[in-house]
């Protein structure tokens, strides 16, 4: 396929389509994204980015790489560094130079690899790709600890393992041009002055105009994509990509900075990112011919061992000792460490620049760094469950539940979802309203839960739904918009809005129209009748009360529902297969055999019902 449009339709497609199969069946996407470009490039021939898009391939490589590496910079906030447990810290500070040492020392002996291209592909591999380590710490469910450390390690050392590679390959390339070890740490330290300057000094202006209003809201988000693209072009005409270096410094700037418009920043970005990632890892996979696979031999084989049972081990294991981690948890984490695009991305940059200038070896870059993405994702994404679960340190309870907003209503349901044997936690800006769940040992987190210190504070994803439940109709909406992305669009579920009428029922539709929010703003209404806060804690006020219920193949869905009161309101189900179901205005809930059923409503008269309630009580979740 010689077309450039129809090359990037085809890529555009295969990409989105990757993204949507991982979303689907929670297997990283790089696996699909690997699918894809293998397919339309070595095995069918269909694209052919060199012959396709020619001398624009690299420059187009270039901006690709240059915006993931700035949104990976947007990660990096110190804050939450400062935040993260010692163990990960020392991982960080300690760990990724001592990989780096290592991993140069296997890829120059073991591997192979001449020093120069050893020092650049060993900056890359100190990389573990958070688009990769998330999809895996979700269906593994691991503890909060080694989940912890795992997406952390991934997180920060994204943008660390970048910069290594960045100043490996300024001094390569310096070294190639002939430069003397004097002048290169002059070129080196220069572009890194350079760089840092223009993205300390384009950062804060742009941070200011934000501030003092000078850029309308639709284009803060063109502006610094706009930036970093200039930014990236002007440091490269100091030094050759060199820029690389300037967009994460620039990155890192903006996360630390104080605009109120960064999380909107930072979505685009990710946004921008996935088309990005999705696009270049195609291109890249489809660049591999058969011949460089084939030339895959026992050294680079080598070189793999040696980062997965020798580098990661040492360095995991030294970096935890005397953690709060268990020694189960440690070996878990000393396995996993799996690879992802911005591995690949940075090294189909280098790997073109070095081979131009004349770098030994450097072709063997990318096919190298691809065997270590495959066998990464392939080997830890099928193994850190069962091997969780052999550790025996894999968590047994089911999905979490969040509230948001302390009341008597929601500290009755966290009662009842707590004896299910999940996570809980109630969440309230007024101490006074967690007063009867700290009582209770319900776990609370007093503070707004929308607030950058909940974020670095609290693991969202161990939470597999959340209801928000304050007096507050916009608020709640706020809270379902805003952490819908993290828990999942469609477990974020808020209360009915307060009606107002007046003494004919009018003022009621008048209000609920004029009230009305648009249909992306907040969660799906909990209940089918949409019952509001006032109604809530008004029936609670009259005695009615949550009930759990087991069903089975003797006490079915439609013989619990016979049982009760018409009035009765189905909170959610704890699915035989783990996964929470709620009653909302949208669907129904379908029960079955062994699922578990919160209802809501007022109190069971039959004596037998009663015992059967009281019965479940005595033993939570049977």
């Amino acid at each position: 396929m010689h077309d450039p449009v129809l090359a990037i339709a085809l890529i555009a497609l295969l990409g989105i389509a990757a993204q949507w199969s991982a979303w689907r069946t929670q297997i990283p996407a790089i696996v699909f994204l690997l699918l894809a470009g293998f397919l339309v490039g070595p095995a069918t021939g269909l694209v052919t980015p060199d012959e396709t898009f020619g001398s624009f391939l690299r420059p187009m490589i270039s901006i690709a790489v240059a915006v993931i590496l700035f949104e990976g910079g947007m990660t990096l906030n110190f804050a939450e560094i400062r935040e993260t447990s010692p163990a990960v810290r020392r991982l960080v500070i300690i760990g990724a130079p001592v990989t780096w040492a290592l991993g140069f020392f296997a890829a120059h002996h073991l591997g192979g690899l001449s020093m120069e291209t050893a020092a650049v592909i060993s900056g890359i591999m100190v990389v573990t790709g958070p688009t990769v380590i998330m999809p895996l710490l979700r269906t593994a469910r691991l503890p909060r600890r080694p989940a912890s450390l795992l997406r952390w390690e991934a997180i920060v050392v994204d943008p660390i393992g970048a910069l290594f590679a960045v100043i490996a390959y300024e001094g390569v390339v310096s070294l190639a041009e002939g430069h003397g070890l004097m002048e290169i740490g002059l070129r080196l330290g220069g572009a890194i002055l350079i760089g840092t300057v223009i993205a300390l000094a384009a950062s804060r202006l742009i941070s200011l105009a934000f501030v003092r209003g000078l850029v309308p809201e639709f284009l803060k988000a063109p502006l610094i994509l706009a930036a970093v693209i200039i930014a990236f072009g002007a440091t490269n005409i100091v030094l050759e990509e060199a820029g690389l270096l300037t967009v994460t410094i620039m990155g890192v700037a903006f996360a630390n900075s104080r605009l109120a418009s960064l999380e909107e920043l930072r979505r685009f970005k990710e946004t921008i990112t996935i088309i990005l990632v999705s696009g270049l890892f195609i291109v890249l996979t489809a660049s591999i011919t058969l011949g460089d696979i084939m030339r895959i031999g026992l050294r680079d084989v080598l070189f793999l061992g040696a980062l997965l049972f020798v580098i990661r081990p040492i360095v995991v294991l030294g970096t935890t000792l005397g953690s709060k981690l268990t020694w189960r948890e440690r070996i878990l984490c000393a396995w996993v460490a799996p690879r992802g695009v911005v591995a690949v991305a940075v090294s189909g940059l280098f790997a073109q620049s070095l081979v131009s200038h004349g770098v030994a070896d450097a072709d063997r870059m990318v096919p190298l760094t691809f065997l270590v993405v495959l066998a990464t994702v392939i080997l830890h994404g099928f193994t850190i469950r069962p091997l969780s679960h052999w550790l025996g340190i894999t968590r047994q309870e089911p999905p979490g539940l969040l509230i948001v907003g302390g009341s008597p209503w929601s500290t009755a349901l966290a009662r009842r979802a707590m004896e299910l044997k999940m996570p809980v936690l109630i969440a309230d800006t007024n101490w006074n309203h967690l007063s009867s769940a700290r009582r209770d040992g319900i776990p609370v987190y007093y503070g707004e839960i929308l607030s950058e210190a909940a974020e670095h504070r609290l693991d969202v994803s161990q939470y597999g739904a959340l209801i928000a439940a304050t007096d507050n109709d916009a608020y709640n909406a706020l809270v379902c918009t805003d952490l819908g992305p993290e828990v999942g669009r469609s477990q974020v579920f808020q209360l009915g809005r307060t009606r107002i009428q007046d003494g004919n029922g009018n003022a009621e539709i008048e209000r609920a129209e004029r009230h009305q929010l648009h249909f992306t703003v907040g969660g799906r209404t909990l209940f089918r009748d949409g019952m509001s806060y006032s109604q809530l804690q008004s029936k609670l006020s009259q005695g009615w009360v949550f009930t759990r219920t087991r069903l089975s193949e003797e006490f079915s869905y439609e013989d619990f529902l016979a049982s009760r009161d018409p009035e009765t309101k189905v909170v959610f189900l704890l699915k035989s297969s783990g996964r929470l179901a709620f009653s909302t205005r949208e669907e129904r809930v379908n029960a079955g055999q062994d699922d578990v059923v919160i209802s809501f409503g007022p109190p069971v008269k039959d004596p037998v019902e009663r015992a059967e309630d009281n019965q479940s009580q005595k033993s939570p979740g049977k």
